[in-house]
């Protein structure tokens, strides 16, 4: 009778437990806990009975359930930053800093100069995206550099001086112009510089050194994408304005979903003020790429239909 009792209280208890499965952790993440051994209780004698132990139920077994880690909700995307470093190609003490940055990071290397060869292959080392700093004429009659591009040249030799100049960056995705405020507000020059630019697979932004530029109204006529420069980072280059010029990008990259900002390897500021701010850009919500990883992100889109 104390045996048929005893099962009766074990299987109801059973049946009103929920699943363990739902609620424990795996079998091969938890501990095991083994049932304590069942007292020995002296059973009286009875009419021809002989002594003998008493089983006493205790229950089932439940292995400690471990508090379970709460998930912190990701941040929403607030917008995707591309910072632009200009000017590589001086010399290797500048460029060093901006390649051991984290996160992906555009560099733009002159054509035409001492270590122009040595920073592209050091780009492309350090794994981040190369690209030309093509020269361009400029208003005022300051001096481009070596490989520039005027607004009084043919078409002809405004493409061999691309290629030629491509030729020195050997991996490069793309084309920034380096001065050009002349030569950007030009539409034959720029008609002339989107095509060989596009006829070599290579995207082109426009640094926006003059409000005046055709870039963008030239890129639309010849159904091409056009790029601009969003905030220029170093016109006042110290730590205060750069923090003041990125915060500028972040606002801008929120409205339109992505910001570019540009920099250069002369300023002494700029490295380490990036550096510090990449883990609270992420927190923030941000993140960063580049232009091409932009297009081919765009192109996946397309061809998934989103």
């Amino acid at each position: 009778m104390l045996m048929s009792f005893a099962l009766a209280i074990a299987l109801s208890s059973a049946g009103s437990r929920p699943d363990r499965d739902a609620r424990l952790p795996k079998a091969d993440e938890r501990q095991e806990t083994a049932a304590p051994p069942a007292p020995s209780e002296a059973v009286p004698k009875g009419d021809g009975g002989a002594a003998g132990p008493a089983m006493t139920d205790t229950g089932p077994t439940v292995a400690p359930q471990r508090p379970q880690p709460v998930e912190r909700p990701a941040p929403r995307s607030r917008g995707v930053l591309v910072f632009v470093i200009d000017d590589a190609g001086h010399n290797r003490w500048q460029l060093e800093p901006f390649l051991k940055l984290p996160g992906p990071i555009t560099i733009a290397v002159l054509p035409g100069l001492p270590h122009t060869a040595n920073a592209a292959s050091m780009v492309k080392a350090a794994g981040k995206e190369l690209i030309l700093h093509q020269p361009m004429e400029a208003l005022g009659g300051l001096d481009p550099g070596p490989g520039a591009i005027r607004a009084d040249m043919d078409d002809g030799t405004i493409r061999d001086i691309i290629r030629g100049n491509l030729a020195q960056v050997p991996g490069a995705r793309g084309v920034n112009n380096h001065m050009g405020s002349k030569a950007t507000s030009d539409v034959r020059v720029m008609s002339t510089v989107l095509d060989e630019t596009s006829a070599n697979g290579l995207y082109f932004l426009d640094s926006l050194t003059t409000g005046d530029s055709v870039v963008h109204s030239v890129a639309s006529l010849m159904r091409q994408s056009a790029w601009e420069r969003s905030v220029f980072l170093d016109n006042t280059p110290d730590k205060a304005s750069i923090l003041n010029y990125i915060a500028e990008g972040t606002k801008i990259a929120e409205k339109r979903g992505y910001a570019v900002m540009i920099g250069h390897v002369w300023s002494s500021e700029l490295a380490q003020t990036l550096a510090d701010l990449y883990p609270q850009l992420l927190e923030q919500g941000f993140s960063l790429s580049t232009i091409s990883r932009i297009m081919m992100d765009d192109d996946d889109d397309d061809d998934t239909g989103y």
